[in-house]
């Protein structure tokens, strides 16, 4: 019951950022190209609740990683006032907050690790590890190809969706640090999520 609690307070939370990203964005086309995947997964979690259920540990990390994309989107990664003024104040050649989003989508290895261990009959172990952090890097590639077929077909309307503000290696920067925070993500957390998991079970 507790853990439902939990639940629903962080549905509460992300619906009202979503409410909050919706009002007034720096471009509602961009917005809606970086917020319609989080509201998809939203779904699919909302709906698939009752057959499919996660640790609370999992449900912080979507609820967190969807935040983010609703105020990357609301703003524009380029644009994200906190990450304006960290590169002004400590005279960085660009605003982070798109660098930071993708270190943080690494967290999305432990997410994808629970699937693997309810949904498959893999165990505990190596093996699910490596399979989590791949399957997570493809998913970031998968999202820079996204960006560059955008950049394409749009030069001029998909700048800020593409947020590379000027770097050629963006898309190499991007899915390295979502590798690297997949790394820490997992070294960090597989024990807790482990007992979590187990916990869940019972």
């Amino acid at each position: 019951m507790k853990a439902n609690k939990i639940h629903v307070s962080l549905l509460i939370i992300v619906f009202f950022f979503f409410l909050w990203s919706l009002i007034k964005p720096a471009h509602y086309p961009i917005w809606i190209l970086e917020v319609a995947p989080s509201v998809i997964a939203l779904i699919c979690v909302f709906f698939l609740y009752r057959k499919l259920r996660f640790t609370t540990l999992t449900y912080c990390i979507i609820a967190m990683l969807t935040i983010l994309t609703f105020i990357g989107g609301h703003y524009t990664y380029d644009d994200v006032p906190l990450f304006d003024w960290l590169q002004n104040h400590y005279d960085l050649s660009r605003n982070h907050y798109d660098r930071f989003g993708h270190f943080m989508k690494g967290l999305l290895a432990i997410v994808i690790r629970e699937i693997l261990l309810i949904k498959t009959p893999l165990h505990i172990g190596k093996w699910v590890q490596f399979i989590a952090i791949s399957i997570t890097l493809a998913i970031a590639a998968l999202y820079e190809i996204i960006e560059w077929i955008a950049g394409k077909i749009a030069k001029r309307e998909t700048k800020d969706f593409v947020g590379a503000q000027g770097d050629i290696w963006d898309a190499q920067w991007d899915m390295s640090l979502t590798l690297l925070g997949s790394f820490i993500a997992l070294l960090l957390l597989t024990s807790w999520h482990n007992k979590l998991i187990e916990k869940n079970k019972g």
